[in-house]
Formats: C-alpha cells, sequence, structure tokens
C-alpha cells in the first residue's frame, strides 16, 4: 500500500514537458467540439454542472454553512442543499460561487498545466470528487461523479504521458469554455421561466441587487477566466509565435 501512495505522489508531484502548441490547439478545439455540439453538450454538462454544484458546496463550507447533500439530475441540473442563515455573506457566497465555479477550476487547472502539471491536475480531480462524492444523495448523481472518476483514475493510472497530458488539457479547456455557455444558458431560461429560481435570481432577492448585474458578474468571470486561461496554455499564439514548443 505504501509502494502504491508513493507512486502515486511521485507521479502526481512530477513535472511533464508541455506538450506542442499545435497539441494544445487541438485540445482546444476538441473541447470547442463537446461544448458546442448539439448531440454532445447535453452529455457533456454534466461535467459542468458537477463544478457548478461543487462550487456551491464549498462555499457553503467555507462561509460556515452546513452542507447537507448535492444532487444531479439527468437533465443537467443540480441542486445542493446547505443549512445557515437564509440571507447574509454566507448565503450570497455560497449562491454567488455555482456559475463561476466551472471558469475558475479550469483557470486553475490552466495554472497547473502551465508549470508542466498534467499529471498532478488529474490526481487532483480524483481526490475532489472523492470529497464530492460523500456529498451526492441520489443514485444518478452517484453514478455521474463514479463514472468521472473511474475514467479519471484510469487515465492517471494507465494511460500514456501524452494520452494523460491531452485528457488534462481537453478537461481544462472544456471548463474555460463550457462556462461563459452556461451563463447564456441562463439568461436564455429566465427569459422564458419567470419563476425566480435561478441562482441569479436568489441572490437579486438576497441582496436587492438586480439579477442581471449577476448576470453580468457571472459573465465577466467566465469571460475573464477564459482569456487569461488561454493566455496562459497559448501564449505564443497571442505573442504572434506559432513555433512548436516541448515535445
Amino acid at each position: 500500500m505504501l509502494e502504491v501512495l508513493s507512486e502515486i505522489w511521485e507521479r502526481a508531484t512530477t513535472a511533464q514537458p508541455l506538450p506542442s502548441t499545435l497539441v494544445v490547439a487541438g485540445t482546444a478545439l476538441g473541447a470547442l467540439v463537446l461544448v458546442t455540439a448539439p448531440v454532445l453538450w447535453p452529455l457533456t454538462r454534466h461535467v459542468a454542472t458537477v463544478a457548478h454544484e461543487g462550487g456551491h458546496g464549498v462555499a457553503a463550507v467555507l462561509s460556515g454553512r452546513r452542507l447537507t447533500g448535492i444532487r444531479l439530475h439527468s437533465d443537467t441540473s443540480g441542486l445542493t442543499l446547505s443549512r445557515g442563515r437564509p440571507r447574509g455573506p454566507g448565503m450570497v457566497v455560497t449562491l454567488l460561487a455555482g456559475y463561476p465555479a466551472p471558469a475558475l477550476v479550469g483557470l486553475g487547472a490552466a495554472a497547473l498545466l502551465a508549470h508542466g502539471r498534467a499529471v498532478g491536475l488529474l490526481w487532483l480531480v480524483l481526490l475532489l470528487l472523492g470529497l464530492l462524492l460523500l456529498q451526492i444523495r441520489n443514485l444518478f448523481g452517484l453514478w455521474v461523479v463514479l463514472v468521472c472518476g473511474v475514467a479519471t483514475f484510469g487515465v492517471s493510472w494507465w494511460a500514456p504521458p501524452e494520452a494523460q497530458s491531452a485528457v488534462a488539457f481537453t478537461v481544462t479547456w472544456f471548463l474555460l469554455l463550457a462556462a461563459p455557455r452556461t451563463v447564456m444558458e441562463l439568461a436564455r431560461s429566465r427569459r422564458r421561466d419567470r419563476s425566480g429560481q435561478s441562482d441569479a435570481d436568489q441572490l437579486a432577492r438576497v441582496t436587492g441587487v438586480p439579477a442581471l448585474v449577476w448576470l453580468g458578474v457571472f459573465a465577466v468571470v467566465a469571460l475573464g477566466c477564459l482569456a487569461l486561461g488561454t493566455a496562459w496554455l497559448l501564449p505564443e499564439v497571442l505573442e504572434g509565435d506559432l513555433l512548436p514548443r516541448g515535445v
């Protein structure tokens, strides 16, 4: 057991060579397909929902609320339940964290990848999925998190380094690109559904700040993280230098 843990630690903490600009751009294109293809998005959106609800959960715990469970649904929606004051900073932080979470996780992942920590990122994702699993309260959510966890473990343990790097970059690009799309979907859904149950509407009731302002905050965070993440992952393209790097 100690030998296995030692090997995992060595893999997770060892830096890998950065892939070429062409490979990184290819993973970005692949992630863009996963986000924009109508036949794929209803399936891949579950990954964004995992990050979204995980963001609510982390914010609830950090703000002093009691996290009571997370549910993931087959229509790619989710629900995070916590106990505490119905108003106040803790509730605001918890409600605010959902839509920015995929973008912020993607940005953090981009920072790790820019320093050659692709395998470390995969093991970190596996750890976070394990913690999330402890809070899942429905069978479909359990299935989604287990599938993500098994796939991540398989790539981390058995895949060759090149494949591990490609998967890590693709997941990172996916989160960065999915974040703006989910915000746009929120804006469209609010025009159709006036129930006032969205995160933006709940924030408006708790803070008195209009929901459109919160939509703007979500959009700025998502687009800002995408821009900064792109600068970290593809600096050569932004600088006009298209020569390949790394291997």
